[in-house]
């Protein structure tokens, strides 16, 4: 059953974080975690290159926009639901069947912010006024504008291998996801036999593999549950044959 439920809230969150995140960002188990284990609005949370802003789902609407985009787009937040996980419950006859789905509480908004960014200065829309965000202690006022802002500052981020560059031993392959899983990747150099090449777990939750590989353009996936995903660190995505996602490596 947790199994079941866990799947679930997955496919609610990936239909949420559509609107603001490339095809398969949402893969980021770490940050599904977090989002499920808040129990109300929160202060904003840092995964990455990723913020998650939260506020009450009981606002009629709520959107943000960036200084560093002259606050010209607005992105408004969306509601997230959580399963009632009603799976075992009997439905007496006649009666209506129950949704499935409740408020979680929380609406929200994922943003990718930019690399070169120490901190973020936006303004919240609140039913339809601009304001600061109430969760955020730190404000700031704009000398030109004379707004008041606020203010998140930003953790210095580690400097990540580009995925399209080949190592000397090979091509080095990861995932990250719960810890205790099989993982496996499989590509065009492999047949797409997703049974030949496991990664193995270097730390609880990281998953490595690297296979030695001849220069050239190589399509791959990683196979995780039973179902293929394109890499989300990689953004050279390409389809194959067979109409379905895939990332693309060059071995130089």
């Amino acid at each position: 059953m947790k199994t079941i439920r866990f799947l679930v809230l997955l496919t609610i969150i990936a239909s949420c974080f559509s609107a603001a995140l490339n095809a398969a960002d949402w893969e980021t188990y770490e940050l599904i975690d977090k989002i499920l284990a808040l129990r109300g609005p929160a202060a904003p949370i840092i995964h990455e290159d990723l913020v998650v802003f939260t506020a009450d789902s009981k606002l009629r609407r709520v959107g943000i926009a960036f200084a560093h985009e002259n606050f010209s787009n607005v992105y408004w937040f969306r509601q997230l639901l959580v399963s009632q996980d009603r799976l075992n419950a009997p439905i007496p006859p006649g009666a209506k069947v129950p949704d499935p789905y409740i408020d979680s509480g929380i609406q929200f908004h994922v943003y990718e912010f930019p690399n070169h960014l120490k901190e973020l200065e936006y303004r919240v829309i609140i039913n339809g006024l601009w304001t600061i965000d109430p969760s955020v202690e730190k404000i700031r006022r704009d000398p030109v504008s004379g707004l008041t802002l606020s203010v998140l500052p930003l953790p210095l981020r580690a400097k990540k291998q580009n995925p399209l560059n080949g190592l000397p031993e090979g091509l080095n392959f990861t995932f990250r996801g719960p810890p205790g899983e099989s993982i496996t990747v499989a590509g065009d150099f492999n047949s797409w036999d997703p049974f030949m090449y496991e990664l193995k777990e270097t730390a609880p939750g990281n998953y490595s593999i690297t296979i030695p590989m001849p220069p050239g353009a190589y399509k791959y996936v990683f196979f995780y549950r039973g179902q293929r995903y394109a890499d989300p660190h990689n953004p050279r995505r390409v389809y194959t044959v067979d109409g379905k996602a895939a990332s693309e490596i060059i071995v130089p």
